[in-house]
């Protein structure tokens, strides 16, 4: 159908069994940048933590003391060591610990951004198993990477198996997450996607 674009799909041994047809309107539309863009900078902006900290004057310890008599030394007047105008003083409108980073995308926009990248990674990057079961070794993972041939490829495997979950946690190039919980970001940042039939329908069901 004209609507619709179809992938194949394999058996985690890398055997092709079938086709499935997916719409277009989720992952074949024309990939808008500026959007990709902003649910990018979203995710990492709501991510950064506020631990960047400088001490103000009165934080400062010492400085008690006033350094030297106010007149008669030929010197600039002076009441603390802690002044921001010396050397390890306190700092003026440096990062108070309380910042807030995190700014927001309006769901119309975010819908168009997860279309946009999954239409990207469909046109080479998603790959559709009929199911994946293993027995929550490591090996048996890598197993099914070699029989794809993604061995060397970075790899998010949508799953919430626990035993597939328990297995790829200790391979550098995989990266796990829930049919739900993909971003903008996950997808960009990734060459292959690894997914079973039933979660790619649930993520077409949730986008269309």
């Amino acid at each position: 159908m004209a609507d619709t674009i179809s992938l194949k799909v394999y058996k985690q041994d890398g055997s092709e069994v079938s086709t499935i047809d997916l719409k277009k309107s989720v992952f074949g539309v024309e990939p808008n940048e500026a959007t990709m863009y902003d649910a990018v900078l979203v995710e990492r902006s709501n991510s950064r933590q506020a631990t960047a900290k400088t001490k103000k004057r009165h934080e400062v310890s010492g400085g008690g003391k006033k350094p030297w008599r106010q007149k008669g030394t030929g010197r600039a007047r002076a009441g603390s060591i802690r002044s921001p105008l010396w050397v390890h003083g306190g700092i003026v409108f440096g990062p108070t610990g309380e910042q807030n980073f995190s700014i927001r995308q309006n769901k119309k926009e975010h819908l168009i951004a997860l279309k946009s990248a999954f239409s990207l990674l469909a046109k080479k990057g998603i790959v559709v198993l009929d199911s994946l079961k293993v027995n929550g070794k490591t090996k048996d993972v890598l197993n099914v990477l070699s029989a794809l041939k993604l061995s060397d490829s970075k790899v998010i495997m949508v799953t919430d198996d626990l035993k597939v979950l328990q297995g790829a946690s200790n391979i550098g190039n995989i990266s796990t997450r829930s049919y739900n919980n993909l971003s903008v970001y996950d997808l960009l940042n990734t060459e292959k996607l690894v997914i079973s039939v039933d979660d790619i329908k649930k993520i077409e069901e949730e986008l269309k």
